[in-house]
């Protein structure tokens, strides 16, 4: 039996433009400014504005779309062609299970049982055995946009036609991911080799109608009565299945997906913060000069400087201390620099974008069958191209926080704030002002600098050492989602930190882009005063943050960042 979706997505053989809905919440002043998913340790993504689908064929998705599917809730159109070409592609592993020769995973056992033969009548419970033994995560739940995820990654290669699933199967993830369905896929159990095998067995084993689930309201329920509620039907797997659904990246690259699409956002709100550091600190902006910039043609650091300018042009605070009067030669490394380091972090977050972009565009499984009709062992399961990167983007995080955090610090110390009360404190003496706001981001700051330890060096054997080199690229994902988070955190405490800075410079105001992030924060956080409750401040302006209110009130005010 079949998963049978509501409509026949057969039908649907035009390609369909995606909408994604890049974090475009209306958060309204005094309101909380996300929803909350149960899934993510507190952590809060905003609600999409609306419908959106995504047509799957034999071709690779963009970033985008992944991003549209996993975090935004768009529904897959599965394009006819593709689907003719599944069917094709099923036709031949048909004939070579009848072979009385041994095909691997088609007629025989896996990994070191791979030259075992398997009797037919024994090959469906073959295909089940694996999934339920394979479904071994342990852990907290994976939060349901990185499930979403590798579900659509695993879905889009079964769309090739190279790994010769039934068509019915490849129907019934479709129909999974559009009713809302999610597979309880727990934290540990990867090792990035041969792919993310323990998350995608969870998600097969659901599709069997087995194992647990969230459904489309967030409550946990058998999988066998999710599927039920919704009108679909669980699949019995048949030869060669059980290994498509569980060889392949997808965990990890969908978790890259989500890296970038997250980072390109942030690396934008950290120019924000630092042009707001920059002016509230009476920093100069002459630095960021182009033809300066050009001197060291970097493509990061031009778009970083490039922000910069936009955001404090006419800045009444900048022209302030622009006369002769002003004896500061050079400011700190922290303001100077910006540009450089969020730079090379743009830079970091485009080369992994390009590893991406190559494994979406890879069909990950094995055996594989080519397109002339062999079926073929290989390697391209391990996770080494996409775990490097996820480690390299967790450096680059761990980098722009601390900048971010020694900022933020130079506010508070009064010997290197040029003028500002110490603290930021309202009475001095009385108050302690943001002293602690500092305290909580030198911590994020120190566990982001653990975060970048990479993953991608350790190896772990497994399979009675017929798998005696792994990528842990599962694991580098995971410690870069919580990285992400952190940096959010930290970005949150400068911007409230600045913002406070810009307040004690009145009657100066600042400039139209820094001016528009100043008067967005201060539609949910009150100015300087007496001390007052902090933590639900801190988390108001990182709602702000990492749902990209910050970015779009300079959108709104100014033009579209770079």
């Amino acid at each position: 039996m079949s998963v049978i979706p509501d409509t026949d997505d057969s039908t649907r053989t035009a390609a369909v433009g995606v909408r994604v809905f890049h974090r475009n919440m209306d958060i309204q002043p005094g309101a909380t400014p996300t929803t909350s998913d149960p899934t993510t340790s507190g952590r809060s993504y905003p609600q999409p504005a609306g419908p959106a689908s995504v047509s799957l064929g034999a071709g690779p998705l963009s970033i985008d779309e992944v991003v549209a599917v996993a975090r935004h809730g768009a529904r897959i159109d599965l394009d006819g062609a593709a689907l003719d070409g599944v069917a094709a592609s099923r036709r031949i592993i048909e004939a070579l299970a009848s072979d009385p020769e041994p095909h691997y995973g088609i007629s025989t056992g896996f990994g070191a049982l791979a030259t075992t033969f398997i009797e037919p009548a024994r090959r469906a419970q073959l295909q089940a055995s694996l999934v339920r033994s394979h479904a071994a995560g342990s852990g907290e739940v994976v939060e349901r946009e990185v499930v979403r995820s590798l579900m659509t990654l695993r879905l889009s290669t079964l769309m090739t036609g190279r790994t010769g699933v039934r068509m019915e199967t490849v129907r019934a993830y479709a129909a999974m991911l559009n009713a809302d369905i999610t597979p309880v896929v727990r934290e540990y159990g990867s090792l990035g080799c041969s792919g993310d095998l323990a998350p995608l067995a969870h998600c097969a084993l659901a599709v069997m109608g087995e194992g647990e689930v969230t459904d489309a309201s967030g409550r946990t329920r058998s999988a066998a009565e999710a599927l039920a509620d919704a009108g679909l039907k669980p699949v019995q797997l048949a030869e060669k299945e059980g290994l498509a659904l569980i060889n392949g990246t997808d965990g990890m690259l969908g978790m890259l997906a989500l890296a970038v699409d997250d980072l390109r956002m942030l690396l934008r709100t950290a120019d924000v913060a630092a042009a707001m550091s920059v002016e509230g600190l009476l920093g100069t902006d002459a630095v960021f000069a182009a033809d300066l910039q050009a001197l060291r043609p970097q493509a990061g650091q031009a778009e970083s400087a490039a922000n910069l300018r936009l955001l404090l042009d006419g800045s009444p605070i900048v022209a302030s201390h622009r006369g002769p009067e002003c004896t500061r030669v050079q400011d700190a490394y922290s303001l100077r620099c910006a540009p450089q380091v969020h730079g090379a972090a743009r830079d970091t977050v485009d080369h992994a974008a390009m590893v991406a972009e190559r494994e979406l565009a890879s069909a990950v499984d094995n055996p594989v069958l080519t397109p002339d009709g062999r079926v073929e062992s290989n390697g391209n399961f391990h996770g080494a191209p996409v775990a490097y990167v996820l480690d390299f983007l967790a450096i680059a995080v761990a980098d722009v926080a601390s900048m971010s955090e020694r900022r933020t610090d130079r506010f508070l110390d009064r010997s290197r704030s040029n003028g500002l009360p110490p603290f930021l404190a309202h009475e001095v003496g009385v108050d302690s002002g943001l002293m602690i706001a500092q305290y909580t981001a030198a911590g994020i700051v120190s566990e982001l600098k653990r975060l970048a330890h990479p993953a991608s060096v350790d190896s772990i054997p497994s399979s009675a050492m017929q798998e005696d080199h792994v990528s842990m690229g599962w694991a580098a994902a995971r410690k870069l989602r919580r990285a992400i988070d952190g940096l959010g955190r930290v970005l949150a405490i400068e911007v409230m930190t600045a913002a406070r800075g810009l307040d004690l410079r009145s009657p100066l105001e600042p400039a139209v882009g820094t001016g528009a992030v100043l008067r967005r924060v201060r539609e949910q956080v009150t100015g300087p005063g007496p001390d007052r409750f902090l933590s639900p401040e801190i988390e108001a302006v990182t709602a702000l943050v990492q749902s990209g209110e910050v970015v779009r009130a300079v959108t709104g005010a100014v033009g579209d960042l770079r």
